[in-house]
């Protein structure tokens, strides 16, 4: 049996080569859990790490019995560590946050005061510690995913998410799903709403984007989102007998 289904919530984080920030991510999310609003497990997904974050994660889960891990061989990228973890994951709701202790699990419970009448509930960046550049990247990148896309989402890149696990499995997949899944909730009928969470600057590690996955491929991918849109297949069922 899947483990993650004795639990309430399941927080998913994607890992690659976050070996620095192992330490400090077990004794955050060790102290979140012991506190939770609802009963709560980890779910680490290891990405094809090379800097031996792999280990860290067996230790990590050998040591604490509300951790869990799931790990393939090669780097396949952020949305599809996510599409792992969902495809993962059995309990009710589940939780997003990335590995590199830029956002604060405590932050959690401020989304799930929500989560009984939103399908989806994602954090916004109050008062961001990135660089001025790297803000410039990201209001250029959601004020054109917003035109194209016509949801209402402020700051899709904020990694602190919680979800309705039966909604997160109907969701369609693809390379970059990640940074739509307000839009792509919104296919299903579902509510969405912000709130504001912490946000740190990066103390270990080193960050996976730069200028042409942060710019580039998010504008071919809002092509590609608008036209599933248009063609995305709806209906309901209003008699049946089978």
């Amino acid at each position: 049996m899947n483990k993650t289904k004795n639990y309430d919530l399941t927080i998913i984080i994607p890992v690659y080569n976050e070996y620095e920030n192992m330490e400090r991510l077990e004794k955050k999310l060790t102290g979140y859990i012991n506190k939770a609003r609802m009963k709560t497990c980890v779910l680490l997904v290891n990405d094809g790490s090379t800097d031996g974050s792999l280990g860290r994660i067996k230790d990590i889960c050998e040591r604490n019995t509300n951790f869990f891990y799931i790990s393939y061989d090669s780097n396949r990228g952020l949305s599809t560590a996510l599409k792992a973890g969902i495809d993962n994951t059995e309990s009710r709701y589940l939780g997003y946050m990335d590995a590199d202790m830029q956002t604060d699990a405590e932050d959690f419970d401020l989304l799930l005061q929500h989560i009984g009448s939103n399908q989806i509930v994602t954090g916004i960046r109050a008062r961001r510690k990135d660089t001025g550049f790297k803000r410039m990247q990201s209001k250029i990148a959601n004020s054109f995913r917003r035109r194209m896309t016509g949801d209402t989402a402020t700051d899709t890149g904020c990694p602190l998410k919680v979800m309705w696990t039966e909604y997160a499995r109907r969701i369609p997949l693809f390379d970059g799903m990640h940074r739509f899944l307000p839009a792509l909730f919104s296919l299903e009928g579902a509510n969405f709403k912000e709130v504001p969470v912490r946000h740190y600057p990066r103390t270990a590690g080193k960050s996976k984007y730069h200028l042409w996955n942060r710019l580039r491929k998010p504008f071919a991918d809002c092509i590609a989102f608008r036209w599933m849109k248009n063609r995305y297949i709806r209906y309901e069922i209003n008699e049946k007998e089978l």
